[in-house]
């Protein structure tokens, strides 16, 4: 299981990450663009990614990783179960997120220094 620790360690490793309240929820956002979204009482997070990206993640296990079920889900937002998520696949999805959002310097800087991120 991911918590709410876990999940902002991570993303607060990636560069130039700032978290800020987003509605009811906690978001993660690179350059005030948000990568992702926290909801403390669902214990899920949504993450933006490609349609291609949603489409392979939602493959590898489509009871905790899915898109949401309305236009949102269509332009690539997609929801992570995090009771039901394994770390590694976890630490994958957030990482795409994140460059899918972020400048192309940034996203190819932690591409490259993915080293690390798994603990």
């Amino acid at each position: 299981m991911v918590t709410l620790e876990r999940l902002r360690k991570l993303a607060l490793s990636f560069p130039e990450t700032t978290e800020e309240p987003h509605f009811e929820k906690t978001s993660f956002r690179v350059k005030k663009k948000i990568f992702a979204t926290y909801d403390d009482k669902l214990k899920r997070v949504s993450v933006k990614l490609s349609e291609i990206d949603q489409d392979v993640f939602s493959s590898a296990n489509k009871a905790a990783i899915y898109p949401v079920e309305n236009k949102w889900g269509k332009q690539g937002w997609t929801i992570i179960e995090l009771e039901m998520v394994i770390w590694e696949l976890f630490v994958e999805v957030l990482t795409t997120a994140f460059c899918e959002v972020a400048p192309e310097k940034l996203g190819a800087l932690v591409r490259s220094d993915k080293n690390g991120l798994n603990n």
